[in-house]
């Protein structure tokens, strides 16, 4: 199957971040075959053309820290201090089922596809039911297994049951395109330090990323100010700090943990519509960059960052970043369209096979339309994406070589019936949550 976008603003993303204003690109089978500028003079037989009417094409997005089957709990308790622990665990232990993680996270895919997403990293309960998800949307999913010092949803009877159940996700996905098994400790506190040892452990053993959630609470901060370190200190210690460990969030790094990053090759997911919802802060990612480690951008959960979509976190960045360091020239808008996408990629050590447009990559893309009244006009094509664009504006989206999106619809899944279908689910679900109504 050979497929020809045709007259689209191409960003490549590349090492050279080349562009071609009036171009083409060709897709056969799962793969990019060529590109270029003008009118498409190769002879291969196509099987479609897509005028892509001065649309901007780009790779597809990278979201690098992801829940994405609590969409149930999203608009809950938005504004409640300390829901982790008050609400949020509790109503999963209680409610959570298999059912609605795979319901929750099939809604959350298609949230993501019609956004442009077209890989992402997920963290939750019965793992197994997203990478079905994966399978069936044809989404790429590095999926983990959360794993915890308290019982679960998934592991009622004991602590850290998410051991057995990572390694099933390794046996049953090795060699899987679409599902790619990782090790999710949940954080730096909610596991001891023999147990984050085992997890890193895991992930070599694996040759696989371990993620978790590292320097974002307050308590966290203090519990390990009172041993005389950081979070990023604890893990170095116990020797899980090295080119495995994507860490999300990093949002209190001291000048010493950015260093400590830089030599050992830890990368960052970060999650700036989170974070600065939360109150909790803006990490420290002009010092990241200047540092040279691999930044990949993050929507966090339904719940956490409320959307999935990777045009909000990219104006969320320039605009937090910017005023958080006061200089308006900090990250031009073609820096932040590369950390969500090429910058993902290499946050994940996938940067030879997605997150730039060129012959032998995979063929993940995106189609923004410029046609809207939010989108004219376009003088540069990245700040259109940063400061101008929505999820709306996405027009159609491949991955592997296959439109997902098309004019706009999801090709692949039928969203009302999914929505209908996951609404009845949640059904237990908003039971339980009525216990905690004063709260949320």
């Amino acid at each position: 199957m050979n497929t020809l976008f045709e007259h689209a603003w191409i960003l490549t993303m590349d090492d050279a971040f080349a562009e071609y204003r009036d171009g083409w690109l060709l897709v056969s089978g799962g793969t990019i075959a060529a590109l270029g500028g003008g009118e498409y003079s190769g002879q291969a037989e196509i099987d479609e053309r897509i005028d892509c009417r001065g649309g901007i094409l780009l790779p597809g997005f990278v979201n690098t820290h992801c829940h994405a089957s609590m969409v149930p709990f999203r608009t809950m308790g938005d504004d409640c201090p300390d829901r982790l622990r008050r609400f949020l665990f509790p109503l999963e232990n209680e409610a959570m089922t298999p059912e609605l993680v795979y319901l929750g996270a099939k809604y959350g895919v298609a949230e993501m596809l019609l956004a442009g997403v077209t890989t992402f990293v997920d963290m939750y309960y019965f793992e197994d039911e997203v990478a079905r998800v994966c399978r069936e949307t044809g989404m790429r999913g590095y999926l983990g297994e959360t794993i915890i010092g308290q019982t679960t949803c998934d592991s009622p009877d004991a602590p850290y049951g998410g051991f057995a159940l990572a390694e099933e996700m390794f046996a049953r996905y090795r060699g899987c395109d679409l599902v790619r098994p990782i090790v999710a400790p949940h954080g730096t506190t909610t596991l001891d330090g023999d147990a984050l040892r085992r997890c890193h452990e895991l992930a070599l053993r694996h040759d696989a990323l371990m993620t978790l959630h590292v320097s974002e609470m307050d308590y966290e901060m203090k519990h390990f100010a009172d041993m005389g370190m950081t979070p990023m200190q604890f893990l170095s210690s116990i020797g899980a700090a090295d080119e495995h460990l994507l860490a999300a969030h990093c949002i209190h790094l001291t000048a010493e943990d950015v260093a400590l990053m830089a030599r050992q090759g830890v990368r960052v997911a970060h999650c700036i519509g989170s974070n600065t919802k939360a109150g909790k802060g803006v990490a420290p990612v002009k010092a990241l960059r200047a540092a040279g480690i691999a930044v990949g951008l993050g929507t966090d959960g339904p719940s956490s960052g409320n959307t999935l979509s990777m045009f909000d976190q990219m104006r969320l960045f320039a605009v937090c970043h910017k005023t958080a360091n006061h200089d308006r020239s900090l990250f031009p808008a073609r820096e932040i369209v590369a950390l969500a996408t090429r910058g993902g990629a290499q946050a994940l050590g996938a940067q030879g096979e997605f997150g730039q447009l060129r012959p032998g990559m995979r063929a993940d893309l995106v189609l923004v339309e410029t046609g809207s009244v939010n989108m004219f006009p376009v003088y540069n094509p990245y700040s259109a994406l940063v400061y101008s664009a929505n999820a709306s504006n996405v027009e159609a989206v491949m991955a592997g070589g296959v439109l997902r999106v098309r004019d706009k619809r999801l090709t692949q899944i039928d969203l009302p019936a999914l929505r209908a279908q996951l609404l009845e689910a949640m059904g237990p679900f908003t039971a339980s949550a009525a216990q905690y109504a004063d709260i949320i």
